[in-house]
């Protein structure tokens, strides 16, 4: 007879789960500015228990976590669903892990399922709440706007630049309720492989099976998607706003593709000096704050196609070390 979920050890891996969960939420929602950081690793709590319960039993962990969310936040709100799509993506990833598939499928795939979801989450509120999509982001990203300018004047950003910025909310709504699903689609990405580099050794300590990947710092953007940034940026001439606002969608996109590229060129290069670990931690910290820095290795992830900086094959696939 199979064992019920809540025998044996198996309850304690679901609270553990939970947990874990409910603290990187906490740190992320009551945490300014640092918050951010930690809400990227949401995923990675249902993603090990995932793999290590099943589906059947690992569902509970994000269940239960949405349950506690919703009695903090008085209900279903779009923080609830924001939160909910990154422990789908968790949830999502590792599902694809037992499929075999090559590490671009397998993050593109996640990444779809999560957007796909979040799209229907979206229509489904609308519907309940009786009111417009474009009403609802708009309503959202004014919210957001505002919460953000209140935090300028609290960390002591100079009046004059805060007068600057409260002149141009309606401009900066405008734009980003058009690049929201550019932004979306980008973060999600991001999250995607932030947390498969950080789930493989943590995985693999516990003895869970994880796809071999190969190097992933070794790893290239298709080269077909130069093409895509140059159209994106050919795009951003016209005279059209709105058309405008098409390429810089793409462009948000496929940036951030080749921002993980530049990464692993970083992270390449870390691992051939063999610099300390801490020293990597700090100089990562810059990346993360420093915008000329996030540029630099966008940079650097896009002439990557013709000057191939790690010099290596990339037709030779090596199992990947631990990081």
């Amino acid at each position: 007879m199979a064992p019920l979920p809540f025998q044996s050890g198996v309850s304690k891996d679901i609270a553990t789960g939970v947990m874990a969960t409910l603290v990187i939420f906490s740190v992320s929602v009551f945490m300014p500015v640092v918050g951010f950081l930690f809400s990227i690793f949401i995923p990675l709590p249902v993603l090990f228990y995932r793999a290590k319960l099943g589906r059947r039993r690992g569902v509970i962990v994000p269940l239960v976590a949405i349950a506690v969310m919703g009695l903090v936040f008085g209900g279903l709100t779009m923080d609830i669903l924001f939160f909910a799509g990154l422990m789908f993506l968790g949830f999502a990833m590792s599902e694809m892990f037992e499929k075999k598939l090559s590490v671009e499928i397998t993050v593109v795939a996640a990444c779809s399922i999560v957007l796909g979801a979040g799209l229907v989450g979206i229509l489904l509120y609308c519907t309940v709440a009786n009111t417009g999509i474009h009403a609802l982001v708009s309503t959202y990203v004014a919210t957001n706007l505002a919460l953000s300018l209140d935090l300028y004047k609290g960390i002591g950003i100079p009046q004059e630049t805060i007068d600057t910025i409260s002149g141009s909310l309606d401009q900066i709504q405008y734009v980003l309720v058009r690049i929201l699903p550019s932004l979306a689609a980008a973060s999600i990405l991001f999250v995607a492989w932030t947390n498969l580099i950080a789930a493989r050794p943590i995985m693999e300590r516990r003895g869970l099976s994880f796809p071999d990947f190969g190097h992933l710092n070794h790893w290239r953007a298709p080269e077909p998607l130069i093409w895509g940034v140059i159209c994106c940026g050919l795009i951003m001439f016209l005279p059209a706003t709105e058309i405008r606002l098409i390429g810089v969608n793409g462009l948000l996109v496929l940036l951030t593709i080749y921002f993980i590229q530049g990464i692993a060129i970083v992270s390449f290069f870390f691992e051939k000096k063999k610099l300390p670990r801490a020293f990597r931690v700090v100089l990562y910290m810059m990346i993360a704050f420093q915008q000329l820095f996030l540029l630099v290795i966008i940079c650097i992830g896009l002439f990557d196609m013709w000057i191939n900086f790690r010099k290596i094959d990339t037709n030779k696939r090596e199992p990947d070390l631990p990081a």
